[in-house]
């Protein structure tokens, strides 16, 4: 159940979005898109011990600061975790030291509204161009692993930048169709058909593509590289049931590994999985 005070936030919103709507469904889509790229947590609690031993790094992406570690610069292969929306890098400190032991070099970064970058929105293409410049600036980097809404900025990205079978890409609970997720965010905020096609509508004006392209599901058939897919069957955030369609199409370059009981996040956690991850990489 949520806390008295998100409660409070949600009523106030489906409120907001049935009056806006009523005057001019644009409008109310304009705001929804607004709320859906909206970080609703930020991590800012302190950071796990190993992240001391890190470099701090900073660039200026759209304007915004985003800040970044790096461990055991100079390594043989350069590794990049990648975290999911409501998230943080912070969260994926297990797998720097087994990387490091593997003589890798480690870059993680929050995105833009997230952990200690600035920030307030984050969208699918201001995520994958932070990719593509970490790559061109710090990289290249080889080895990806992301989680949920960072999947899909590395599927993006690697549409972009040239590689080819050497590169090992981990996508863990990957947010395979944004429509699933536009879909799921509409129900629960209670907002109607006419919204919605102003807010596909609104999508395509933005950057010539609609909702649908946004999609992992459709990025990996061109990508080289070789990809582990972790995913659960109890994920409610990111639905097994897309993820099993990309399975059952049988891409030559795509393993995956499949649980039941760990839903969207102890997931990564998961001492087989993650040793599954990092024996990949």
């Amino acid at each position: 159940m949520a806390k008295l005070g998100q409660q409070i936030a949600i009523r106030y919103y489906r409120t907001k979005f049935k009056i806006l709507s009523a005057i001019s469904n644009r409008k109310a889509a304009e705001m929804a898109l607004e709320l859906f790229t909206t970080p609703q947590f930020r991590y800012k609690k302190q950071l796990p011990e190993i992240f001391k031993e890190a470099e701090k790094l900073h660039f200026k992406h759209y304007g915004e600061t985003v800040t970044g570690y790096r461990w055991n610069r100079g390594g043989h292969r350069k590794a990049l975790i990648v975290h999911g929306f409501n998230s943080s890098v912070a969260k994926f400190d297990r797998y720097i030291k087994p990387l490091m032991k593997k003589g890798y070099e480690v870059l993680a970064f929050d995105a833009p509204a997230h952990g200690f970058s600035t920030g307030r929105t984050l969208n699918a293409v201001v995520f994958k161009d932070m990719i593509t410049y970490i790559n061109r600036e710090y990289g290249p980097v080889k080895s990806f692993v992301g989680h949920s809404f960072g999947c899909l900025a590395i599927c993006l990205a690697l549409e972009e930048i040239e590689h080819n079978e050497d590169y090992h890409v981990v996508l863990i609970a990957p947010a395979t169709e944004s429509k699933t997720a536009i879909d799921l965010f509409f129900s629960f905020m209670k907002l109607n058909e006419g919204v919605r096609k102003e807010f596909d509508d609104y999508i395509l004006q933005l950057r010539n593509k609609p909702a649908d392209w946004y999609s992992v599901s459709r990025a990996v058939k061109n990508i080289k590289a070789k990809i582990l897919w972790c995913h659960d069957e109890d994920d409610t955030m990111t639905p097994w049931v897309d993820a099993k369609k990309v399975m059952d199409e049988q891409h030559y370059n795509i393993e995956f590994i499949v649980t039941k009981g760990f839903g969207h996040r102890r997931i990564y956690r998961e001492n087989k999985v993650s040793k599954a991850i990092i024996e990949f990489l």
